[in-house]
């Protein structure tokens, strides 16, 4: 059985505890989050998690059908079962000098990159996308030396 990488897209209503619930069920069954990702929706009494795990088919099915049995969960997705447009955000300092400065900012500007902050010694990039190209992205960076880094992991929508 090969273990991939799957997204769930999860409506649960606005209350307290409820991504305590969801974060129970999957440690209490040994199931690892790669990403979790919760925010409002245009609904003020819904909010979306998109979850990022690694599992064979079976393994993501039952965990979908748990989080369906969940009090305060509205709706599971699956993405794999359908047609998706997924992005992620990172914000990485990265070491820049005299030298490299323009160098990093032409590179930003190839992948679409937004620098949002210049200090002396660094330089600050937002990058929106899909997963490949935030990796190519940093493993561009790296040659620089990477400062600091953080990802909001990724959301999810359904195309249809």
């Amino acid at each position: 059985m090969q273990q991939q990488r799957h997204t769930i897209s999860v409506l649960v209503e606005n209350k307290f505890g409820v991504l305590t619930r969801v974060a129970g069920l999957f440690s209490g069954r040994g199931y690892n989050i790669d990403t979790l990702n919760v925010g409002p929706t245009h609904d003020p009494s819904l909010s979306r998690m998109t979850i990022v795990t690694r599992g064979d088919d079976a393994t993501v099915e039952q965990i979908c059908k748990q989080l369906s049995k969940l009090i305060d969960v509205a709706k599971v997705i699956d993405y794999r079962q359908g047609d998706y447009i997924d992005r992620e955000l990172v914000l990485v300092r990265v070491a820049a000098n005299g030298q490299n400065r323009a160098e990093i900012c032409q590179m930003a500007e190839l992948f679409r990159a937004k620098v949002v902050d210049v200090q002396p010694a660094s330089l600050t990039i937002e990058l929106t996308g899909g997963e490949s190209k935030i990796e190519k992205f940093l493993m561009l960076l790296k040659d620089f030396g990477i400062l600091d880094l953080t990802r909001t992991g990724q959301v999810a929508l359904p195309r249809n």
